[in-house]
């Protein structure tokens, strides 16, 4: 690899499912007490001041990127955040929504506008902000069943199930049509800021499929389809993040049209199985378990990354990374070593 240059090119052929000349590096999110840490800069608090201070975060959270030698920024705004009722997700409230009665009172079409009143701003001013060479990779945060999960509750959304099998089905009708407006609303304003479109959904857990994988296929492919389209239309490609085993439903959410997936850990499938199997389909994010990143000394973790690396060299779409995030609870010399390791790898390369 020559002097690190930055070019979202990498990151696009890659979500393409084509071989980048240099294999980027790619987070889905970073916390921001890891980089206050290696800034030494104290800005987290400066989002959710006045534009002023945001024009200061974003010149800090973008410039981490290019520091740590990303190609892209990630950035999001979550959409389940300016739901009325919201918080059952993670149980925080118990969730508004109940009953056939519920939905159809629940004001779903003042979403949209919520979500651009409390968040258009950051958009804007995140795009004054990007370096030379890099662009950004994100959107509207959250996909159909982390929405519905945030205002009806997981235990509720089974009830739901049983108790009233249509309600449960225009639910995610509901929520599918609403985020589509939203993300029909974003993608002309912000297309060119973004190179890849993305949102996150953990539709799983170690071993299967958080509903039924019948379900998963019935009710919220379709809904995904229908924003994956529309991204297709602006010729953007689509990455979808999401945890967990979803073996079952693979090439049910490829069928989707999605371009990459971000989101694996080795207790699950070390990321050589899901080359294996889907590396001829569509681009693999990650690969470098956060588990690991957590637990190994500082030699452990070189040497597996550097393996992951060696076997990430006969795939396609690769960008490697950690498989989910990087949480604050993640050492920071072992964040710093990975991006140092992947960065000699490429070197060499």
């Amino acid at each position: 690899m020559e002097k690190y240059t930055p070019n979202y090119e990498h990151i696009v052929n890659a979500a393409y499912n084509r071989a980048p000349s240099r294999i980027p590096i790619y987070e889905h999110m970073i916390s921001e007490e890891i980089m206050e840490e290696i800034l030494g800069i104290k800005f987290f608090d400066y989002y959710n001041g006045n534009d002023l201070d945001l024009h200061e975060y974003f010149k800090q959270y973008n410039g981490f990127f290019h520091e740590m030698t990303y190609d892209t920024i990630s950035f999001e705004c979550i959409f389940s955040d300016i739901m009325p009722g919201n918080g059952a997700l993670y149980g925080h409230e118990p969730g508004c929504i109940k009953n056939y009665d519920d939905i159809k009172k629940y004001p779903w079409d003042d979403l949209p506008t919520l979500f651009f009143k409390q968040n258009k701003r950051y958009f804007d001013i995140a795009t004054q902000h990007i370096p030379d060479g890099m662009s950004l990779i994100g959107g509207i945060g959250n996909g159909v069943f982390e929405c519905i999960q945030d205002i009806v509750g997981y235990t509720n959304l089974c009830y739901l199930k049983v108790d009233d099998p249509e309600a449960y089905s225009i639910l995610f009708s509901k929520m599918g049509d609403i985020l589509l407006k939203t993300w029909e609303m974003f993608i002309p304003l912000y297309k060119d800021n973004f190179c890849v479109f993305r949102f996150g959904d953990d539709l799983g857990y170690k071993s299967n499929t958080l509903l039924p994988p019948d379900d998963v296929v019935k009710y919220i492919f379709p809904q995904y389809k229908k924003t994956i389209d529309l991204v297709h239309s602006y010729n953007k490609p689509f990455l979808l993040h999401s945890c967990g085993n979803l073996f079952e439903v693979m090439d049910s959410l490829i069928d989707t049209g999605i371009n990459a997936k971000h989101s694996n850990e080795d207790q699950i499938a070390p990321i050589n199985v899901w080359y294996e199997k889907y590396g001829e389909k569509i681009g693999n994010f990650g690969g470098i378990d956060a588990d690991m990143l957590c637990r190994m000394n500082k030699d452990e973790l070189r040497n597996y990354i550097k393996d992951i690396y060696k076997q990430s060299l006969n795939a396609k779409g690769v960008a490697l990374g950690s498989g989910n995030s990087i949480p604050e609870y993640i050492p920071v010399e072992n964040y710093l070593t990975m991006i140092e390791t992947l960065n000699e790898c490429r070197i060499k390369d």
